[in-house]
């Protein structure tokens, strides 16, 4: 087992061989990069007795790490996860442990992060502010097969425009975010400098932004990056 999924997920794990009725316990993984918060949804799941928090990680690689190791039933990740957000951490348990239902509880609720959530396969999506009850209904909820969207941040997403960009050009301005040198993003993508350029300049245009910063900003916002 992994050192870091180890250390973390040992400071909150109960005895799994303690003695109860099969089925009736859900395993949860928690992973928040912020320990307060992370130790908040723990602790607040671990007073029900039909929840057993068996993981807590700080990031969306050792949340990986650890759902191999301890199988949970639910994993409820941030969506705003370094290393891999909580999309690409759903996207890489979809492929490595599937019977693993993925909840996202995020600050960061723009209409286009739910439409990229649920292609994803998330299987609950609400605020990070909310009562603890509710987060723990959805994970029962998940469990048994079943989903939940934050029926606000669904609304938000029914009446939101589609992004304007093609795929190729959110990729470059994703790649562009972090102020990457053109002649680098064309080296990763296998484009052209001018091609490179190009689509900048349209994702600019097509955003209405100021520069390639401001359209990094407005995608952002709207959950397209």
């Amino acid at each position: 087992m992994p050192g870091r999924v180890h250390r973390e997920a040992a400071g909150r794990r109960r005895r799994l061989d303690t003695p109860r009725p099969d089925g009736t316990v859900v395993r949860v993984l928690v992973a928040d990069e912020n320990e307060l918060t992370r130790t908040a949804i723990a602790a607040r799941l671990d007073i029900e007795d039909d929840l057993e928090v068996v993981a807590q990680v700080a990031d969306g690689r050792a949340a990986v790490d650890a759902a191999l190791a301890w199988h949970p039933d639910v994993a409820v990740v941030d969506l705003a996860l370094p290393e891999l957000d909580g999309l690409a951490f759903t996207a890489e348990l979809a492929r490595l442990l599937p019977a693993c239902g993925v909840v996202i509880v995020t600050e960061h609720g723009g209409p286009g992060y739910l439409k990229r959530a649920l292609a994803a396969g998330v299987k609950g999506f609400l605020p990070k502010v909310g009562p603890g009850a509710k987060l723990v209904d959805v994970i029962r909820r998940v469990r048994d097969g079943g989903r939940y969207v934050d029926p606000v941040m669904a609304a938000d997403a029914l009446t939101a425009p589609d992004c304007p960009l093609t795929p190729r050009q959110l990729e470059v301005l994703r790649l562009a975010e972090y102020d990457t040198p053109v002649a680098v993003i064309a080296q990763r993508t296998n484009l052209s400098i001018g091609t490179v350029r190009n689509y900048l300049a349209a994702a600019v245009r097509k955003l209405g932004a100021a520069n390639r910063a401001d359209a990094c900003r407005i995608a952002r916002a709207n959950g397209w990056l």
